[in-house]
């Protein structure tokens, strides 16, 4: 099984914290995401939730009332003892990764891995994005000062795996084996999670862990996010 980096050991060593203060998913993207895959309203649909964390997600989809039978598959053992502890109906919790799920060939009928950094835009934005507000910008500049040479989601590698596809021709394609079957599709849900101060430092520990800040720098760099939400005025104190 492929290993963990150590970056990945180490952000998420505490599972709990890490369940506590990564805010979940709006209900709106789980039906559109859900409905893309014709999945939704299909009782009983055998799902996949590879890399599922302490299952923020994977919470959402056992709620519904379709009944899915859930495979959750998690290689970070803490995380994957914090979900097991969750006791979800109708989900099964297993050790695995994306190259080995430990499935048959078609057992499921949609494979879903949720994106893991999902905090607000300037949380993670990527260096194009333009801040509306001062607040933003400087948010946006403490979290680009930090890097463990590391791609994360604001870098747009991700992106990477569809382009390449799209560069490619219909004959090269079916040569090739795709990963993904085409249309690809992409939509945009804008939702707001209020935090107090210490609950949105909390948070962005867990975005920039311990190797990412020089030692020393952690009661600077809470002195720089708390005044920036100083000028968030409308935040929850």
């Amino acid at each position: 099984m492929t290993s963990i980096h150590k970056a990945a050991l180490s952000g998420f060593s505490s599972a709990s914290k890490y369940d506590t203060h990564r805010p979940s998913y709006p209900q709106s993207a789980v039906s559109a995401l859900l409905s893309a895959l014709k999945i939704s309203g299909v009782q009983g649909a055998r799902i996949i939730d590879l890399a599922a964390g302490t299952g923020k997600f994977t919470e959402l989809l056992a709620a519904r009332e379709e009944g899915y039978e859930i495979l959750a598959l998690e290689p970070h053992d803490g995380m994957r003892e914090e979900l097991v502890r969750k006791q979800l109906r109708g989900v099964t919790v297993g050790k695995g990764v994306a190259e080995d799920m430990g499935v048959e060939e078609q057992w499921a009928d949609a494979v879903i891995s949720a994106q893991g950094l999902l905090m607000s835009a300037q949380d993670n934005a990527p260096k194009s994005w333009p801040p509306t507000t001062e607040w933003e910008a400087k948010m946006k500049d403490i979290m680009w000062s930090f890097d463990d040479s590391q791609p994360r989601f604001r870098h747009e590698k991700w992106r990477d795996v569809f382009e390449k596809q799209l560069s490619t021709t219909p004959f090269s394609i079916q040569s090739a084996d795709p990963l993904f079957s085409l249309p690809l599709g992409e939509q945009s849900e804008k939702f707001t999670y209020w935090l107090t101060p210490e609950a949105v430092w909390q948070r962005c520990k867990l975005s920039f862990p311990s190797i990412c800040i020089p030692n020393g720098r952690a009661p600077r760099v809470l002195r720089h996010v708390l005044a920036v939400l100083a000028l968030k005025i409308y935040l929850v104190s």
